[in-house]
């Protein structure tokens, strides 16, 4: 998808102003908070299963080279042919190559946010393959043409009526406002694709170092059909999916379950090991790997910003984030939302490209409290923020601003001559378009200083 991030302040009234996107998106939050809320207070020990998984992911990526090595490895003893890109344009010229050599013209994919990162699918349609998306709420937006607004939950911002009227105009029959009927119109149509697809292609949620194979978690079986229909499969994985053995997954998939859709376990665990065998029914008879970077070996040399690396993509800070219920994830310009999308889309795309999104947040904390794999997401927020400003990112008025509050905060008798001073400026014009979302404070007549001073004169300075 084409970054928009650079424009976020520009693009932010349309958002805050879309009633219909603000009523969704908090029915939609608040049903899974709820839903998660109660699942968790079943486990008595869940704060310590979010400190283990956190200590595991710190191992493994304290070790991130060799591990790799040996998940490169086990998966070719499999049959998996593995590729490294490092960057988005290798990962798709793979993709692209792979397609090629299996004179591949349609293909199938299974949801994907890192597919969505590095452009796979214009990627491929600009060399003639076709790409049509199996899980129904990617579907629903590549029939819009939208990006997806939710890691876990892709078209959250719709409602019913509106995924009603949308596949009424693109599938030219009429369609009722009724879910149940919509899934099977959506089931039809993608039948069809799954039959007819060369190629499968899927994300990974976890990848299995001593094993070489893959998990992915699903509720559709669309990930499922995807896998093994097609004769060949390609997997995208980022570099930082790693868990060292499938053991680990006993810790891991509940922290995902229950925090991104709500349930003990979803419908569908895949466990992907490499190609069918020769006498199998079914499953691909090719399988790759292909290990993607795109900036995530540079954001791991920062030992604090390596810690975002240890998400395991559960859109839970999105459903907690007051600033994210506010605006939706589309607001924010490109793949990745909420508070981890911005913290790491700096890192992706360059500080420069995504300056402003470390300060869409009211660095309330609930994102680093509901992150199950106990990521401090606040801190990193404002590490990211002093990072953009010790690069000089920060418009030029804004940094003379901050300098002239330092020296005037350094004694008291600047203070109290600035607070007096200030009273008499017309504040909402001086602010410009910062005051159009914010609501400014009025200064207090007297400053609190001197109200303690008359109601505790003993206490007076000297």
């Amino acid at each position: 998808m084409k970054l928009q991030s650079e424009h976020f302040r520009e693009n932010l009234p349309a958002f805050l102003n879309n009633r219909q996107l603000r009523q969704n998106l908090a029915h939609a939050t608040r049903t899974v908070l709820a839903r998660r809320q109660a699942l968790v207070a079943e486990i008595p020990d869940w704060e310590a299963r979010r400190r283990a998984a956190y200590r595991k992911k710190k191992a493994l990526l304290e070790d991130w080279d060799r591990q790799l090595a040996v998940f490169a490895e086990q998966a070719g003893r499999r049959g998996v042919q593995v590729y490294r890109a490092e960057d988005a344009a290798q990962a798709v010229a793979l993709a692209v190559e792979i397609a090629r050599r299996h004179n591949v013209r349609q293909v199938i994919k299974s949801k994907s946010m890192l597919t969505e990162e590095i452009g796979l699918n214009e990627g491929l349609a600009a060399q003639g393959v076709e790409v049509t998306e199996t899980d129904l709420g990617e579907w629903i937006l590549q029939l819009a043409g939208e990006a997806p607004a939710h890691l876990t939950a892709p078209a959250i911002h719709k409602s019913t009526e509106q995924i009603a009227e949308l596949f009424s105009r693109k599938l030219g029959r009429p369609c009722p406002a009724d879910p149940q009927e919509l899934t099977r119109i959506a089931r039809d149509h993608l039948r069809r694709k799954f039959l007819q697809a060369q190629m499968g292609i899927s994300g990974a949620n976890f990848a299995i170092v001593e094993e070489g194979a893959i998990a992915i978690v699903e509720n559709e079986a669309n990930a499922r059909l995807t896998v093994s229909l097609p004769p060949v499969h390609v997997a995208f994985i980022g570099m930082e999916r790693l868990l060292a053995r499938r053991q680990d997954l006993a810790l891991f998939l509940p922290l995902l379950t229950i925090s991104s859709t709500a349930q003990k376990l979803t419908s569908f665990v895949s466990y992907l090991t490499g190609p069918a065998a020769a006498d199998a029914l079914d499953g691909p008879r090719h399988v790759y790997f292909i290990l993607v970077d795109n900036g995530r070996r540079r954001m791991g040399r920062d030992a604090r910003l390596r810690q975002a690396l240890y998400c395991i993509r559960c859109g839970a800070c999105y459903n907690a984030c007051p600033v994210y219920q506010t605006i939706g994830g589309q607001a924010y310009g490109w793949v990745y939302q909420g508070p981890i999308g911005a913290v790491i889309t700096p890192e992706l795309v360059g500080l420069e490209r995504a300056q402003q999104l470390p300060f869409a947040s009211s660095l309330c904390g609930a994102c680093s409290q509901i992150c199950p794999v106990h990521i401090p997401l606040h801190e990193l927020l404002l590490y990211q923020r002093h990072r953009i400003v010790a690069a000089g990112l920060t418009p030029h008025p804004e940094r003379l601003a901050m300098r002239l509050f330092g020296w005037m905060f350094q004694r008291w008798d600047r203070y109290s001559k600035a607070f007096a001073w200030l009273h008499r400026l017309p504040w909402q014009r001086l602010a410009g378009s910062w005051s159009r979302t914010r609501r400014l404070p009025m200064l207090a007549r007297r400053a609190f200083r001197q109200r303690a001073h008359s109601l505790f004169p003993r206490n007076r300075p000297q």
